[in-house]
């Protein structure tokens, strides 16, 4: 038999098809080499799908660091709104009906302004372009444009005790103390929107939880917590604090975002808080009168007003636990105020002595003694840094 010799370029291309052809074996589209061997594949096991995140507030700016919800706080980072307006600390004095206005440069009084019927808190808008002056039983709202220190007309809204902004700016939250209601409005226009009535008595102050789903309320004339779901405008939660005659005040959240703080004028101390879980919080004493809150601009440390016996408590995050406390000479109330924007000055009402309190945040000493009209309370350092506000004195995010 004649045996035909192929060239060898075609032996080669030969060689070269059938190779091809068995590596097509375990190619991408069919079943893989053990299959084709008679056997099947190893069963593998199931790919264990990861929960997603809850979701934030719809329409909240993100956090600038997940791990610090007051990252955008620091020394002078000024809000491109904000960073002409002059430097003033505005001062309501509920018992005169005024607003006086500090200079902190000076440490004087460079103007008074006749507002409404006992004015609470003067809150720093969501979109930081206006200044609303609570007039909680003149039933109004003063807006003050910060820019120019002009005051506009007032905007009825009853009961105004305190005011707050949801994270995303969609809605404001009257903290309707005597009305025993939660009532959220349009933020710019104040219409109302949805009103919430509760069944504890005096909510007053509020702080929102790092996703902005919930925040927390205090209670005060009846010593409980509410917690309310955002963007559903309801209650979700409701508990008794563990203290006969418990009159919770301010509410601060931790900068990782894990606990709240309340303060308490009746237990001497805060409430520490585990807002997830909404459980029974534990207490932490500072001192007598326990008042108002107010994070440092590095986010590590809390200073915390003792309205009972004329003292700061300072609290610092990394350790949980306090670590200094400054007294004020010849005494004083120190109630609620804010941070200088540099971080540098600590500003307190002296609710029961008509005078105003700064405070170096470095050493603890009084730097000046401001006499102000009768019963100043809820002040407002502005402007600060930020990138909005969740109202009360100025709460920055």
């Amino acid at each position: 038999m004649t045996t035909t010799r192929l060239p060898r370029k075609a032996t080669v291309l030969l060689a070269g098809l059938v190779l091809a052809a068995l590596a097509g074996c375990g190619s991408a589209g069919d079943k893989g080499p053990s299959e084709a061997l008679g056997s099947e594949a190893p069963a593998q096991p199931p790919v264990k799908a990861v929960p997603a995140a809850p979701a934030g507030l719809a329409g909240m700016p993100p956090l600038l660091d997940p791990n610090d919800v007051y990252a955008a706080d620091r020394p002078n980072q000024l809000s491109p709104v904000v960073k002409d307006f002059p430097s003033r600390v505005y001062v309501p004095n509920t018992s005169s009906n005024t607003v006086s206005v500090i200079d902190p440069k000076t440490y004087k009084v460079i103007d008074t302004i006749p507002v409404g019927v006992q004015p609470q808190h003067v809150v720093p808008s969501w979109d930081l372009k206006t200044l609303w002056v609570n007039n909680n039983r003149g039933h109004t709202l003063t807006p003050i444009n910060p820019a120019t220190g002009e005051v506009g007309e007032p905007v009825e809204v009853h009961d105004p005790y305190n005011l707050y902004f949801t994270p995303n700016g969609k809605y404001a939250v009257v903290m309707a103390s005597m009305d025993k209601e939660l009532v959220f409005r349009e933020p710019r226009t104040m219409n109302r929107v949805k009103t919430v009535p509760v069944t504890c008595f005096g909510v007053n102050h509020a702080d929102f939880s790092a996703d902005g789903r919930y925040f927390i309320v205090s209670c005060e004339f009846s010593g409980e917590l509410l917690k309310v779901d955002t963007e559903k405008m309801e209650v979700i939660a409701q508990q008794k604090l563990p203290f006969e005659g418990a009159m919770p005040q301010d509410v601060k959240i931790s900068p990782d975002g894990k606990t709240f703080y309340v303060a308490d004028m009746m237990a001497h101390g805060m409430w520490v808080l585990n807002g997830e879980k909404f459980d029974t919080p534990q207490l932490l004493p500072t001192g007598k009168g326990c008042h108002g809150l107010y994070v440092s601009r590095d986010s590590r440390e809390m200073y915390v007003s003792n309205r009972g016996e004329g003292t700061i408590s300072v609290f610092d995050f990394p350790q949980k636990k306090l670590t200094k406390k400054w007294l004020l000479p010849d005494g004083g109330s120190p109630d609620m105020g804010g941070v200088s924007a540099d971080g540098k000055v600590l500003w307190l009402s002296g609710r029961y002595d008509a005078e105003v309190y700064a405070i170096d945040t470095a050493t603890g000493k009084q730097l000046a003694r401001i006499p102000v009209g009768a019963g100043p309370h809820g002040l407002a350092v502005y402007p600060q840094p930020g990138r909005y506000s969740l109202g009360h004195t100025g709460v920055f995010r």
